[in-house]
């Protein structure tokens, strides 16, 4: 049951077998120096999927296990935001941000949600209750009017936001990292062992822009370093109809 909330590389050609040499020396100094990874969003709108949870709350253990099986469908962006408003009811959860409340509050004038709860998943911007019977292959993945690059470079990611058509436009950074476990010790769900995945631990919002037509938009950012290694990250960019807040493309970039 849903919880109310209370509150280039480049090489010249050379004929001799020396010259041949120093174009291999300079082609490895150059690939060194080159971004890790880079990503390119699809012809179709990538899937936004979040997750509003609490490890204070013992009905969202089902929700993060649902979310975890996402981690199959390799075009979802699911994030799973934990609030901070059950923390005053006998468990801390270490995971949650006043800013992830202040967020789920946001999203509430147009998700359809009648009020903020948990567990909710909003998918595309859109409440649904009926999360527990949506799966990867049922998510649309409508014609994409936005394109994304996404590229590391060291500890700095850029992103180019190309439109086809005039608009506004608006986007989040978040970081997530999956295979986190807590044992908790008190509250609901005292005395279980939980299991979380996409688990947002860095979220950045990017103020609403005008975009014209054909012209590239260039965003950065710089994550928190990571805290622990053993959790694999991954670091999202959504871009959204600053009119509506619905997703317009999204891309993940997990190295």
């Amino acid at each position: 049951m849903p919880h109310p909330s209370p509150s280039a590389v480049f090489a010249a050609i050379f004929a001799t077998a020396s010259a041949a040499a120093l174009l291999l020396v300079g082609t490895i100094t150059l690939a060194e120096a080159a971004p890790a990874c880079s990503t390119r969003s699809a012809a179709t709108i990538a899937p936004v999927v979040e997750l509003y949870t609490s490890e204070g709350c013992n009905s969202c253990p089902p929700a993060d296990r649902w979310l975890s099986g996402l981690k199959v469908e390799p075009d979802v962006v699911a994030l799973a935001f934990h609030v901070d408003y059950w923390d005053s009811l006998g468990w801390k959860d270490r995971y949650a941000s006043p800013a992830y409340t202040e967020r789920q509050a946001a999203q509430q004038r147009s998700s359809g949600a009648r009020f903020n709860y948990t567990p909710q998943v909003l998918v595309d911007g859109r409440d649904r209750r009926d999360w527990p019977a949506v799966s990867g292959a049922s998510l649309e993945r409508p014609p994409a009017n936005v394109e994304l690059t996404l590229m590391r470079d060291g500890d700095r990611f850029d992103a180019s936001v190309t439109a086809k058509a005039a608009m506004r436009l608006a986007a989040y950074w978040a970081v997530t990292e999956d295979r986190h476990e807590s044992a908790v010790k008190a509250g609901e769900n005292a005395g279980v062992t939980l299991h979380h995945d996409h688990v947002v631990r860095d979220y950045l919002p990017v103020p609403m822009w005008t975009a014209a037509a054909d012209v590239p938009t260039s965003l950065q950012f710089t994550p928190k370093p990571a805290r622990d290694p053993a959790h694999p990250r991954s670091v999202n960019l959504v871009v959204v109809d600053a009119a509506t807040g619905r997703p317009v493309q999204a891309v993940r970039l997990g190295c």
